[in-house]
């Protein structure tokens, strides 16, 4: 079998206008490539979504390399922003442009090259797994989780994983990520009493303590980092009354806040604080307010170590480049995956992910592969 050009397979996934929950074809032609090649596929669908599980080897294999990644994408907002089309993969000057260009589709491309020339000019001693989502930019409620559901029903297992998602902030090779931040969005609604401005002391005003209460919230510094993490954040993101009316006190006020957060909290524990500042401020003011909590996922940590020093050895043969071990930036399907084995996260330079204009510079593919293909050499070496 010649070698996958992980440009070509690139451009054929950014054809498929695949903005969550549609896959438009992007995984049939990952699950075509990979059943010539050898894998074993299956679908892993759950509620809508297509997911792709693919093995090479024996199941249960004691070294078993896993990668995972998704070819769902982002809406593209106003087409008429776009200065090449969406879902054209234009090439102009060694830049290719289009929706899923980073974010992910070019990861995956480099991650399924390099697994089909890895195993069928040099088989391993051991087992390559791909678990491939439709479902990462969505809700995620059935992707990677799905595909995790349909491993442990079919005694399938990853040894270690690496996550394809674009890593570094500038520089090609410059930084690995070795675990995420938490994150948590908190939706808080007072109720008062509603009434006539002229006369404030007939009604009962929710705004005053939402106020008090986004202020405190936001004041409030959560910690000062840890040995591998920067510093909780807490942001109010939105304070809504839908209120028309200058002449009437409304009955409701409603404000909204999300935090990420390090391994010094938990959402149970702050979900428990912020349920205990709102409290305060209800009994403070005689009014209700009610606190509505989603986690999205908890902070985690793989430790630097066997994992993360392979990773790091081949960025460096491949790019010259010696990355540093993050925790930064948002979430990403490696909170699900850590659950099931060790796991880091490597990909490409990140700065147009989600924009207009979405593009990534073709030679960076080329590079992603062979750093790619350099990890499963060593791995199974």
């Amino acid at each position: 079998m010649p070698p996958v050009d992980p440009v070509a397979l690139t451009a054929d996934l950014v054809r498929c206008p695949s903005v969550t929950p549609a896959d438009e074809g992007a995984l049939d032609i990952l699950h075509a490539l990979l059943s010539d090649a050898g894998f074993d596929c299956a679908w892993a669908d759950r509620g809508g979504i297509r997911n792709l599980f693919a093995r090479f080897g024996p199941k249960g294999h004691a070294r078993t390399f896993g990668f995972n990644g998704h070819t769902d994408v982002v809406p593209i907002g106003n087409p008429d922003d776009w200065t090449a089309p969406p879902f054209g993969a234009e090439e102009r000057d060694g830049i290719m442009y289009g929706r899923g260009t980073t974010d992910m589709k070019s990861g995956v491309a480099a991650f399924a090259a390099a697994a089909v020339d890895f195993v069928t000019q040099t088989p391993p001693d051991g087992a390559v797994i791909l678990a491939i989502t439709g479902d990462e930019e969505g809700d995620a409620t059935d992707g990677t989780t799905a595909l995790l559901a349909h491993m442990e029903t079919e005694a399938e297992a990853m040894s270690v994983c690496l996550v394809g998602e674009p890593t570094c902030p500038e520089t090609m090779g410059e930084m690995i990520k070795i675990g995420r931040r938490g994150s948590l969005t908190a939706w808080f609604t007072v109720t008062g009493v509603q009434g006539h401005s002229a006369y404030p002391h007939r009604a009962k005003n929710p705004l005053p303590p939402l106020m008090r209460l986004m202020d405190q919230l936001a004041s409030h510094e959560l910690d000062q980092g840890t040995d591998h993490f920067d510093a909780s954040t807490l942001a109010v993101v939105t304070v809504d009354t839908g209120n028309p009316a200058t002449n009437v006190i409304p009955a409701q006020a409603r404000a909204t806040v999300n935090i990420r957060f390090n391994d010094t909290h938990s959402g149970d524990s702050l979900t428990a604080w912020l349920k205990a500042q709102a409290d305060a401020v209800a009994v403070a003011y005689g009014v209700e307010i009610d606190v509505t909590v989603k986690v999205s996922g908890e902070s985690f940590l793989t430790p630097p170590g066997a994992l993360s020093d392979l990773v790091a050895r081949a960025v460096e043969a491949e790019t010259g480049v010696t990355p540093v071990l993050s925790t930064s930036g948002g979430t990403s399907d490696a909170r699900f995956v850590k659950d099931h084995c060790p796991v880091v996260e490597f990909g490409l330079v990140g700065q147009s992910m989600h924009k207009v204009d979405e593009h990534v510079d073709v030679a960076h593919i080329r590079q992603l592969k062979s750093i790619y293909g350099r990890i499963l050499r060593d791995y199974f070496a």
